[in-house]
C-alpha cells in the first residue's frame, strides 16, 4: 500500500501515480492485470453479475480485456459533450478513437439502460479504503455517478496495488464507490456508518 502523504493535492498524487504506473514494464503490467482478472472472476459480486460496464485499457491502466470473453452483456463508454453513454460491446465489434484517445463503441451500437446495469468497474488512477476514487480530472464518473438513477449501482474502483492509498483528499463531489479491485485481492471499502 502506498504511504502517500494525505496532504497532497489530488494533482500532485495524480502526477505521481500516473508517473509509478506508466515506470511498470509490459511484463509487470501484464502480470499484474492477469492477477486482478482472476481476483475479480472469483468476486461474487462478479459471478452474480449479468450486465456489467467496463473500460477499455489506455495509458497502462489495468487491462480488463481478457474478461471481455466471458458470457456477459458488456458495456463501454463513448464521451458525448460531458456525459457518458453507455453502449453494448462484444469481442469482435468494430470500435473507434475517442476525444480522448480512448478506445469507444461506434456511436451506433446499442445503448445500455442503467437499469439493466449490475456491475460497473471504475478505472481511477488511484483509491482510499473507503472506496474514494481518484480520477483523471474530466469529471465524468463524479458527474454520472451524482444521478439518483447510478447511487445505488455496484461499483468497483479498478487499480494496482500501489495506487491503493490509505486517504485521499475528497471534495463535496466526490462518491465513495463500493469497492476496490487490485492484483492483490478484491476488498469492500471500509465505509463508516
Amino acid at each position: 500500500m502506498n504511504t502517500a502523504e494525505p496532504s497532497l493535492t489530488k494533482t500532485e498524487l495524480r502526477k505521481s501515480l500516473l508517473n509509478t504506473r506508466k515506470s511498470l514494464s509490459a511484463h509487470e503490467w501484464r502480470q499484474k492485470s492477469d492477477r486482478l482478472c482472476n481476483h475479480l472472476q472469483n468476486s461474487p459480486l462478479f459471478t452474480q453479475a449479468k450486465t456489467i460496464l467496463a473500460y477499455f485499457s489506455c495509458r497502462q491502466e489495468p487491462d480488463l480485456s481478457p474478461l471481455f470473453v466471458t458470457t456477459r452483456k458488456w458495456g463501454f463508454p463513448r464521451c458525448v459533450g460531458k456525459e457518458l453513454s453507455w453502449h453494448i460491446w462484444q469481442p469482435g465489434d468494430a470500435l473507434h478513437t475517442g476525444a480522448y484517445g480512448i478506445l469507444e463503441p461506434l456511436p451506433d451500437a446499442p445503448k445500455i439502460d442503467h437499469s439493466e446495469v449490475d456491475l460497473m468497474l471504475v478505472p481511477a488512477v488511484g483509491c482510499d479504503v473507503r472506496g474514494y476514487r481518484l480520477g483523471y480530472g474530466g469529471g465524468y464518473y463524479d458527474r454520472m455517478l451524482s444521478l439518483a438513477e447510478w447511487e445505488s449501482k455496484v461499483t468497483i474502483g479498478i487499480i494496482f496495488e500501489f495506487a491503493s492509498i490509505p486517504q485521499l483528499p475528497v471534495d463535496s463531489w466526490d462518491k465513495p464507490l463500493h469497492g476496490i479491485c487490485t492484483e492483490s485481492a478484491c476488498k469492500i471499502a471500509q465505509r463508516k456508518s
